[in-house]
């Protein structure tokens, strides 16, 4: 039994290394390519322009985080924060808890690779990430759980934070892209400026419908299910996938997981085929509900 754990372990390993193309992902994928090779153009004919941005914006669970890894580490010739290089391309980091706009300056300047352990000042802090952002050559920056940057925030922090925002797009001698990845509340904090709300191209990942995303669903559960050996059960049909997005919110991340997690239940039941009973195990054990 212990080998068997062993070796399903291992195959839903590589399932959750698999990346499930979604529609938003798509569009993600077009506009930073845009804004990529537009900077990279820039620099070219060494021009400084003010930078744009992109919004990524979705419920939890909706895949919007795994669409941005995926985008940043596929995406050819991007030379993603390493120690070992004095290049990053893009910086990433999650906007930390509580985010006021000093904690995030200093957890930006740690993603940047440079640690600070003397006390600075907001605006001393902020300085020094953009020295970074310029000696790194840092062409974006990315902010995940952005949404946090505007949850309790008085009138006069959330401006600040607005400043800030647009300071690092418009910065004269090295402007830096943003991409702010954060549930459906981000758009709130790009909607209370005009200005930075321009200046962010926002690609949303909606939820599925059982009406218009049922056959897609479907074809994610055989896609997935082929990928560790398993047939799919006839009770797996369209009306099944319809029931399923309910059961996910609507969600696609969220649906992909369960999807991962009825396979594994099938992996470890000696199956060779999956079916609505492995579905309904993750319910009754993983989420304690009685059915799907």
């Amino acid at each position: 039994m212990t080998d068997l754990r062993f070796e399903v372990a291992q195959k839903i390993v590589g399932l959750r290394r698999v990346f499930a193309h979604h529609p938003a992902f798509l569009r993600l994928e077009e506009q930073f390519r845009l804004l990529l090779e537009r900077r990279r153009a820039e620099l070219a004919a060494d021009i400084s322009l003010e930078a744009r941005g992109i919004a990524v914006i979705g419920a939890s669970g909706s895949g919007k985080t795994s669409a941005v890894a995926r985008l940043l580490s596929h995406t050819p010739g991007l030379v993603i924060h390493d120690d070992g290089s004095a290049r990053a391309d893009v910086v990433s980091f999650q906007v930390p808890s509580p985010a006021t706009l000093k904690f995030v300056g200093q957890t930006a300047l740690e993603a940047t690779g440079y640690p600070m352990f003397a006390r600075r000042t907001e605006m001393v802090i902020w300085a020094m990430v953009r020295q970074h952002l310029f000696a790194r050559r840092t062409l974006f920056l990315h902010l995940d759980e952005a949404q946090d940057l505007l949850r309790h925030q008085t009138p006069s922090a959330l401006q600040s934070v607005v400043r800030t925002l647009k300071s690092l797009m418009q910065a004269k001698d090295w402007p830096v892209g943003l991409i702010l990845s954060g549930t459906p509340e981000l758009k709130d904090l790009l909607n209370h400026d005009p200005q930075l709300a321009r200046r962010f191209y926002p690609i949303e990942f909606p939820k599925l419908f059982a009406t218009a995303d049922a056959t897609r669903v479907m074809e994610t559960i055989s896609a997935y299910a082929s990928r560790v050996n398993l047939s799919v059960s006839s009770n797996l049909n369209d009306d099944f996938s319809a029931r399923l997005i309910h059961a996910s919110d609507g969600e696609f991340g969220l649906l992909i997981e369960i999807v991962i997690s009825a396979a594994e239940e099938a992996l470890l039941a000696r199956k060779d085929h999956l079916d609505h009973l492995h579905f309904s195990w993750h319910f009754v054990v993983v989420r304690g509900v009685s059915t799907l």
